[in-house]
């Protein structure tokens, strides 16, 4: 489908824009679908890629989204949106067979399919379009675009997504051998006879090692490193998902600055643990090999393990490796070493002009307020709202999908000054100590008093 944009009025021709998006990734995607028709508001979103894609290099066959497709774009805040991905089911002409298919999860191949699709629906989303340099200026920001075009915008949006945390060890080793996690289906190494290194025991992690342990022409040996102790499962139920809804984050943001960050330490593996699939599959895999097939010595599952070097050996590199329980160091060789250490906010180098003026922590993220606007020392009226920014501010929530629709109720609703959406928690099932007990906890406190 071809947009023309001269016709969306997206463009407001009698000032500057009222708000400007910088990176389109589902956060700002999300942003842009909920603004979309919103009468009285000028916005447009720029992406630097020619085309929407969604963390192409972890694109790995069969992996599946942990969050619920209800937790879509729009659908929490504005479930009659047309930017839905029940609507994007609808108009695929495939509703009637995902609705019976009953699928434990979708897909991650067919939900960035459906965030491709909205991108190319939404007029305000214009691909292949970077942003070298904001400025302030009269108006508001000064946006110079790679291809000369200056926008004046009273609000900014950044949507720009985290980047790859590369450890300091492997760093100076980064190229065809060495290379971080989200390049790892774009760079389709060769595996065939070599030994492969996995650092990280995160589902990243799983899901490459699974995916390197099930090919006919694999390696002749996986070593997967991880940190941690053991190699847990995803902290999940529905009791644990009451922890992304926004009565929540309203608890969490109520809480002591030492409190949040025990907090969040405390639902690490809501987040970041295995998924039950992932596990049952690798399991298996490792088990046949062991007991069932003649590769018993192909594999070596390393937890309670920290790389602290990494230095070239004589085919490949040599890994050193803290084992904390044992307190002793272990070396390792490897052909390839593939990093699946994660990943990192930071601040675009296009706001270079007024980074000094912004207020940005030891992690590399902006200090935000409840409505993820980030602190600087600009003049009211020109906010800039930071997507993915909130993990101290707002919780372990903030980088996941869960929320996305909800928070760009909450962008939305501050950029209009006005309740344009219902972005009220409403009564949740679980009293978090710091938020606002519900009816049954309040007389049950008052009776205990």
């Amino acid at each position: 489908m071809t947009i023309d944009h001269s016709a969306t009025g997206r463009e407001n021709d009698t000032g500057p824009l009222d708000l400007a998006g910088i990176g389109v990734g589902p956060f700002n995607l999300s942003l842009a679908a909920v603004l979309d028709g919103l009468p009285g508001v000028s916005a447009r979103f720029f992406e630097r890629k020619p085309v929407f894609s969604w963390h192409p290099g972890l694109m790995l066959p069969g992996s599946v989204l942990q969050t619920s497709f209800l937790k879509d774009l729009v659908t929490p805040l504005m479930p009659t949106s047309p930017h839905s991905f029940t609507n994007f089911l609808v108009a695929k002409k495939r509703f009637y067979d995902f609705a019976s298919g009953r699928f434990g999860g979708v897909s991650r191949a067919e939900f960035s399919e459906y965030l491709a699709w909205a991108a190319e629906r939404i007029a305000s989303v214009e691909m292949g379009a970077q942003i070298e340099e904001v400025t302030l200026g009269k108006g508001g920001f000064h946006l110079r675009r790679a291809d000369g075009e200056q926008v004046t915008a009273r609000n900014l949006s950044l949507g720009t997504g985290m980047r790859p945390h590369v450890p300091a060890s492997a760093a100076p080793h980064l190229g065809d051998r060495c290379f971080h996690a989200s390049e790892f289906v774009l760079r389709a190494p060769r595996v065939a006879g070599r030994r492969v290194a996995v650092v990280g025991g995160g589902q990243t992690g799983a899901e490459i090692v699974l995916h390197l342990l099930g090919l006919g022409d694999g390696p002749a040996h996986v070593s997967w490193i991880n940190r941690r102790p053991r190699f847990a499962p995803l902290e999940e139920g529905a009791f644990v998902d009451q922890v992304f809804t926004p009565a929540y984050v309203a608890a969490y943001r109520s809480l002591p600055a030492a409190a949040q960050r025990a907090e969040t330490a405390d639902l690490k593996l809501a987040s970041d643990g295995l998924t039950p699939s992932t596990i049952e599959a690798l399991y298996t895999e490792l088990y046949r090999r062991t007991h069932l097939g003649d590769q018993p010595d192909s594999f070596a599952l390393l937890p309670g393990r920290s790389m602290t070097r990494m230095m070239p050996g004589a085919a490949g590199f040599r890994l050193s490796l803290w084992a904390e329980a044992a307190a002793r160091e272990e070396q390792l060789e490897a052909d390839l070493v593939i990093l699946a250490t994660g990943a990192e906010p930071f601040v675009p180098a296009c706001l270079d002009p007024i980074r000094e003026r912004l207020e940005i922590d030891a992690t590399g993220r902006l200090k935000l307020d409840e409505t993820y606007r980030a602190a600087w020392d600009g003049p009211e009226g020109h906010n800039i709202f930071a997507l993915n920014h909130g993990g101290a501010s707002h919780g372990i929530v903030d980088p996941q999908l869960s929320l996305m629709a909800w928070r760009s109720g909450v962008i939305a609703n501050t950029l209009v000054r006005r309740p344009q959406f219902d972005v009220s928690a409403g009564p949740s099932l679980v009293d978090w100590a710091g938020g606002q007990p519900g009816a049954s906890a309040e007389m049950a406190l008052r009776m205990a008093g």
